[in-house]
């Protein structure tokens, strides 16, 4: 059986923060784009992770760009709520654009590598979901920035 997602944007207050999962930050650097390699995968990501306990929204998504690229120094930017639906549940999340100035060390946690292009790669983690994710970003910088 195969599965259908879909995926819907929303205003940056349209729904609740506590409805909210995920992060989701596509980063830039010396105007190229961020991608990270999971130490568990062969795939490339977008850097993204769960919005912990108590946490605000600005606050995971700081600290997720932080842990994944080693961001040091950077402006971060909401760009939209968004939900996935795999057909038995929706989840919700919020994307984000961030210019990254400076790079430190890439923490030790679950991150092998990161990678700066010009595109995304053909081998992302989750290309259906990540794709949709990262035309919504480049717009947002093309119409922003």
């Amino acid at each position: 059986m195969r599965v259908v997602l879909e995926v819907k944007f929303y205003g940056c207050n349209e729904i609740e923060e506590n409805k909210l999962i995920f992060v989701v930050i596509m980063a830039k650097f010396n105007n190229k784009w961020v991608v990270v390699r999971h130490k568990e995968r062969n795939t490339w990501g977008i850097p993204a992770g769960h919005i912990e306990l108590s946490e605000s929204v600005e606050a995971a998504a700081s600290r997720e760009l932080f842990e994944e690229t080693g961001a040091i120094d950077f402006t971060i930017y909401p760009v939209n709520i968004y939900s996935v639906n795999n057909g038995e549940q929706e989840t919700y999340g919020q994307l984000f654009y961030a210019e990254i100035r400076e790079l430190g060390e890439l923490p030790q946690t679950e991150i092998a590598e990161i990678k700066l292009v010009d595109e995304l790669p053909k081998d992302l983690t989750y290309p259906l979901i990540q794709s949709i994710l990262a035309k919504r970003v480049q717009k947002y910088v093309e119409e922003n920035f």
